[in-house]
C-alpha cells in the first residue's frame, strides 16, 4: 500500500498508532481512549485530517515551519542532495560542500561574533553540546570547577537529560532525577503572572538581580554560565520588560558568565527580526538553534559558537569528544540552505516585521476584551492569550490547566491549532501567514474562547 495517497481509514490509522506509536510528551491512556488525529497534508499555512477538514495551524507545526507547507524548492533541494550524496559523517576530518556551505551562510545571518557552529540534530542536542563546550572551556581555562550553569524556572531547553536540566520546568524535574548536579534556577520575568503591582521594567531588574543573587549564592567562582531563551517560548511566551536583558548581561560581564542565548524558538524570524538576540540587543558566547533552521523539512540544530569560545577549543583544546553520526547531515544542511535562501531572497522576516506582524499583533489584542483573556501579548508572530477567572485581579484558575485544556480542544473542533501551556493559549504561526489567514485565526480563537467559555459557565 501507497501510505502517501491510499492511507487507510482513520480508524485504522489510529488504531496502529495506539498500538506501536509511544507520542512525546503525552498521556498514552487519555490518548488512546480518544484517538490521534490524523494529519495527512499540509500547504501554506494549513494542514489537512484524514477526515478532509482544513485546520489552519496556528502553531507552524511547534514552532518551526516559518516559511510554510509546501516549499517544493526545499524538497528539490533536498532530492538533488539525496541523489549525490544521500550521508557522509563529518568525523575524522571530513566534511562535504553542504555542511560547508550552511555553515557559511549561518554565520552570515547570525548576530555578529558568532562565526562557526557545532552541528546537531535537534535543539536538545544543542543545549547538550552547550553544556559540554561550557565545562570544556572552562577546563582549557584552567578554572574546572566553573561548571555550574544558571537557568530559569520555566525556562525550556529540550527533553534530553542535559536539556531537561537546564530548562526549569517542575513536570520534567519530577521524572528521572532532574535535574543533573551543576544546574541551578533563578525566577522567570513573568510580569502578567508575578509581577504583582510593580512597574514592568522595575520587575524586570528585580528578575535578573536573582541572577547576581545564585552566583553570590553557588560562589562566583563555580559558577561558568547563564542561559535564557529571548521570549520563553514553551513555557507560555513570557516577553520580558525592556530593562530585563540588558540587566542579564551587565551581571554576566560582571562575573564573566558566558552567556547563552538559546534561539531554538525565537530564531530566523520568529520575533520580528532575525533573531530575538537581534530584537533584544543581546550578545551571546553560544546560541543553540534548530527549527526554523529549516523550517522544520528535515531535522537540523546547531550551536552558533562566538569567537572566545570557538578560539579555546580550537587552539589549545586538543579533540572535543562530543558529536552525532548525522552532524552536518548532507540532506538537512541542503534543506536549511534552501530555505534559508528563501527567507533572504523573499525577505519574508522584513515583510513580516514591516506588516503582518503589526497587524496581528493590533487583531490579537483585541482578544483582551474577552470576559476569559487577561493578558494578550505578541512580539513579531508569537503571541500568547493569559485565561484568568477574575480580569481585574488576574485571580487564576483553581486547577491550573484545565481550563486551557478545554480551550485547546475547542481549537480543535473549530480547527484552528493554537497550543495550551496551563491556562495560556500561545500562537507562533509560519511567517508567510497573510492578513486574511490572520483575521480567520483570530476570528477561530474568539470562537474557542466562546465555546470555553459556554462550557465552564
Amino acid at each position: 500500500m501507497n501510505y502517501l495517497e491510499n492511507f487507510p481509514p482513520t480508524a485504522e490509522i489510529q488504531r496502529i498508532d495506539a498500538d506501536h506509536h509511544l507520542h512525546p510528551f503525552t498521556d498514552h491512556g487519555a490518548l488512546n481512549a480518544r484517538g490521534s488525529r490524523v494529519i495527512t497534508r499540509a500547504d501554506g499555512v494549513y494542514v489537512w485530517d484524514s477526515e478532509g477538514n482544513r485546520i489552519i495551524d496556528g502553531m507552524a507545526g511547534l514552532w518551526c515551519v516559518n516559511v510554510g507547507y509546501g516549499r517544493r524548492e526545499i524538497a528539490d533541494a533536498v532530492h538533488r542532495q539525496l541523489l549525490q550524496l544521500p550521508y557522509y559523517n563529518t568525523f575524522f576530518q571530513t566534511t562535504h560542500p553542504a555542511a560547508a556551505e550552511l555553515s557559511r551562510i549561518l554565520a552570515e545571518v547570525t548576530p555578529d561574533g558568532l562565526d562557526r557552529v557545532f552541528f546537531t540534530n535537534s535543539g536538545s542536542e544543542a543545549n547538550d553540546t552547550v553544556l559540554r563546550m561550557v565545562r570544556r572551556f572552562w577546563e582549557l581555562e584552567g578554572k574546572p570547577e566553573r561548571s555550574v550553569v544558571v537557568g530559569r524556572r520555566n525556562g525550556y531547553h529540550g527533553s534530553t537529560m542535559a536539556g531537561a536540566s537546564l530548562g526549569g520546568m517542575a513536570a520534567m524535574h519530577a521524572q528521572g532525577g532532574l535535574p543533573i548536579p551543576g544546574i541551578v534556577h533563578i525566577g522567570q520575568p513573568h510580569w502578567y503572572r508575578e509581577g504583582g503591582d510593580m512597574e514592568r521594567e522595575a520587575f524586570g531588574l528585580k528578575m535578573a538581580a536573582e541572577l547576581e543573587e545564585a552566583v553570590l549564592s553557588v560562589g562566583a567562582d563555580k559558577v561558568g554560565a547563564f542561559i535564557g531563551e529571548p521570549i520563553q517560548g514553551a513555557g507560555g511566551v513570557v516577553i520580558p520588560p525592556d530593562s530585563y536583558w540588558p540587566e542579564i548581561q551587565r551581571i554576566c560581564r560582571k562575573y564573566d558568565l558566558l552567556l547563552i542565548v538559546d534561539e531554538v524558538i525565537c530564531g530566523f524570524g520568529r520575533t520580528g527580526r532575525w533573531f530575538g538576540s537581534d530584537t533584544f540587543d543581546i550578545k551571546p558566547d553560544l546560541m543553540p538553534i534548530a527549527k526554523g533552521m529549516s523550517s522544520g523539512y528535515v531535522p537540523i540544530g546547531g550551536v552558533m559558537v562566538g569567537g572566545r569560545v570557538a578560539g579555546r577549543l580550537i587552539a589549545d583544546g586538543g579533540e572535543f569528544f562530543h558529536g552525532f553520526t548525522y552532524s552536518g547531515h548532507p540532506a538537512a544542511c541542503a534543506a536549511a540552505i534552501e530555505n534559508l535562501r528563501i527567507l533572504r531572497e523573499e525577505k519574508i522576516i522584513e515583510r513580516a516585521a514591516a506588516d503582518t506582524a503589526p497587524y496581528f499583533k493590533q487583531r490579537w489584542s483585541e482578544l483582551a476584551d474577552h470576559k476569559l483573556v487577561g493578558e494578550a501579548r505578541m512580539t513579531g508572530l508569537i503571541g500568547a492569550l493569559e485565561l484568568v477567572r477574575d480580569k481585574a485581579t488576574r485571580q487564576p484558575f483553581d486547577d491550573v490547566g484545565t481550563v486551557g485544556t478545554k480551550c485547546r480542544d475547542a481549537c480543535f473542533r473549530n480547527n484552528v491549532v493554537m497550543r495550551a501551556v496551563g491556562d495560556t493559549m500561545v500562537v507562533s504561526p509560519p511567517l508567510i501567514i497573510s492578513r486574511d489567514e490572520i483575521d480567520e485565526l483570530v476570528s477561530l480563537a474568539r470562537r474557542s474562547l466562546d465555546d470555553t467559555l459556554a462550557e465552564i459557565s
